[in-house]
Order: structure tokens, then sequence, then C-alpha cells
């Protein structure tokens, strides 16, 4: 792939975002790209670190120069929100690791991703009502579901950038490092953490979590109920005892 590098791992994919000439601008080749990343993991769920591969930079929106060229049937054919769409709904959690700008689709593409690591350098932003157009890749969704609707407003009308510090505080990101080289170790830890619980309940969880509120509570009673029946579940609950048995 020519704007993707991709190293596979037994439990994930890392997916490294490759463009340093333009800034990692997400354009219709890098799009492409993601769909068939998300293919591969649709088909044989794993976890996904992404981040950008140019230090301090994880994407710069999308190329203008694209953008510009695009009408009306661009925006209704969905070119960059379906695949975002596509990573928020892969089977089991992803992470962004972002250090430095992640602006419009950039931004977007970060809040797809299940959780968010940043360096101190990163900074987020919805530039796209000065460009004469609207975050229209998700960010008027997800970013109320993340920083609450008021906050979001406030970003998604005047295109103000918030910095590491400020995403930390609003809960726009779960870690800040830092430093840029422990990046992507402290992404990593995130993944290896979430790896220790049982795939399928990690899984189901995600599912969850991610239903509408009309999904609950029948959603959690029948993820449950599989889980309940399941060998792992059984195998992790008897070593957990045997753990605590008096010797």
């Amino acid at each position: 792939m020519s704007g993707l590098r991709i190293e596979e791992r037994p439990d994930r994919l890392v997916v490294t975002l490759d463009r340093p000439e333009k800034r990692n601008a997400i354009d219709a080749d890098l799009i492409a790209e993601l769909h068939q990343v998300c293919a591969e993991l649709e088909a044989r769920p794993r976890l996904l670190l992404l981040t950008g591969g140019t230090a301090g930079i994880f994407a710069g929106g999308a190329d203008i120069g694209q953008l510009r060229e695009r009408g009306r049937t661009d925006a209704l054919a969905a070119i960059n929100s379906a695949a975002f769409a596509r990573i928020r709904a892969l089977p089991m959690p992803t992470v962004a690791a972002v250090d430095g700008p992640a602006l419009g689709g950039g931004a977007e593409l970060a809040y797809a991703c299940d959780l968010r690591v940043c360096t101190g350098r990163a900074v987020f932003g919805q530039p796209e009502v000065r460009l004469g157009i609207l975050a229209g890749a998700g960010a008027t969704h997800r970013l109320p579901a993340l920083i609450g609707e008021g906050r979001a407003k406030e970003l998604l009308f005047t295109g103000r950038r918030v910095d590491a510090e400020e995403a930390l505080r609003i809960g726009l990101v779960n870690r800040v490092v830092d430093e840029p080289d422990e990046l992507l170790p402290v992404a990593h830890a995130v993944l290896d953490e979430i790896a220790l619980g049982s795939p399928l309940a990690v899984r189901l969880t995600k599912l969850a979590v991610d239903a509408p509120a009309a999904a609950h509570p029948h959603l959690d009673l029948v993820s449950q109920a599989v889980l309940f029946e399941d060998d792992e579940k059984h195998r992790r609950m008897t070593e957990f005892l045997q753990r605590r048995r008096p010797r």
C-alpha cells in the first residue's frame, strides 16, 4: 500500500499513515487503503493501532486540492465518512496514537477510533467552516459524544484548535505522554491491557457500548448469555478461584 505502512502482529495490526510529503493528508487513495484494512480486520478480528509515520504529524486533514473539486454527488457518496464509520464499527478495539496536528478529516479519523493517546505537541481541530464546508466525516456526532454538546459546538462553530492538555482535560484523549518516543510504547501498552481480557468478552463489550440506547438492556442480556456458555469464561473463572483458594 502506498499511503499506509502495515505491520502485522499476532493480536493486532499497526497501521501507519505514510504520506509525509502531504502531511498525511487524507485523499481518495488513502481512503481506499483504509477500506482494505477494515476488510482484513472484519474477516480476522484483531486490535488496531493507527498512527502517523512522520514525527510531529498525525494527519493534516483532507486533501484540499481534491476536496475543492468535489461536488454534491461526491458529498452524498460519503467518501471519508463511510471509511471512518467502518473503522468505528470494527469488531475489536482501536487506538489512535497522535503526534502533532490532527485536523479536519485527520481529527475525525482519530475520533473514529475507540481510544486516543497523544503527545504533548498534539493539536486537534475542525477548521471546516472556515473553508466553507462542515465537518462531514463524523465530528458532528462523535465529538459531542466525546466531550459534550456545548464544547463540541464551540469547536465546530469556531474552528478553534485544542492542545494536548485541554484534550485530556475535556476527555478528547485518554492519555498524554511526555515525550514523542513514548507514544507508541504507551499505545501498545493500552492494547496489551485490552488483550489480557477474553477476546469474545472484549468484542461483545465494544458492541454493547457502541449500540444505540434502545438496544439496552436486551443486547447486554443476550451478550452475557453467550459469554456465560463460553469455555473461556469457565477457564478464566476457574483459574481465578484456584489463585484465591487457601493453601
